[in-house]
């Protein structure tokens, strides 16, 4: 079974990625098990705290937590057309220091989720720019930018639409085919 850190680019407590993030952990199947990895507590990336020996407790710990995972799958939404700040953060602290990065050689896949149209493609896009620079190889098929998040969900924070369920679900499946083709997790030889 592969592990994977969830990464939600949104901290806020109703948010459409926090709820899309648990419902494709629902969905996970039973050779991945994935965990919301939370972010919000990290500090800015400063690159005197490592270059001093010093760097924040809470980078210590993002690091070696993230780097104990096989995979990272990365639910954001859009903000300027781009990443929210709080996931180029996390993406910072854990690239660093240079030649340590606990991000290095693992699959991963991006879900953008916007109450807009276009459904965060352009956040979507900045990702997969960095996970080249990262060496993590991002799943290609099927993309997912989901649009109209603000009526995806029920009361309960559920996902609503059996349409955005089975898809969510499909691309579940093929990310788990996806960390097992690329991944180094225990199930390789």
């Amino acid at each position: 079974m592969a592990t994977v850190a969830v990464l939600v680019g949104s901290l806020r407590k109703e948010s459409f990625n926090r709820k899309m993030a648990t419902a494709l952990i629902a969905l996970q199947g039973p050779s991945l098990q994935a965990e919301i990895v939370e972010i919000g507590q990290l500090p800015l990336y400063n690159q005197d705290g490592d270059d001093l020996g010093d760097p924040p407790k809470a980078w210590t710990e993002f690091r070696e937590r993230v780097k104990a995972f096989d995979a990272a799958l990365w639910v954001t939404p859009e903000y300027n057309r781009s990443v929210p700040g709080v996931l180029k953060n996390a993406i910072d602290v854990g690239s660093r220091p240079y030649g340590k990065s606990v991000w290095a050689g693992k699959p991963c896949a991006v879900v953008s989720v916007s109450p807009g149209a276009i459904g965060g493609f352009g956040a979507n896009q900045h990702l997969r720019q960095s996970f080249v620079f990262l060496d993590m190889p991002c799943m290609q098929q099927p993309e997912a930018y989901i649009g109209g998040a603000a009526a995806l969900f029920d009361a309960r924070g559920q996902l609503n639409s059996d349409a955005t369920r089975e898809f969510a679900r499909k691309f579940m499946q093929s990310f788990a085919g996806w960390v097992e083709r690329n991944g180094k997790h225990p199930t390789r030889a």
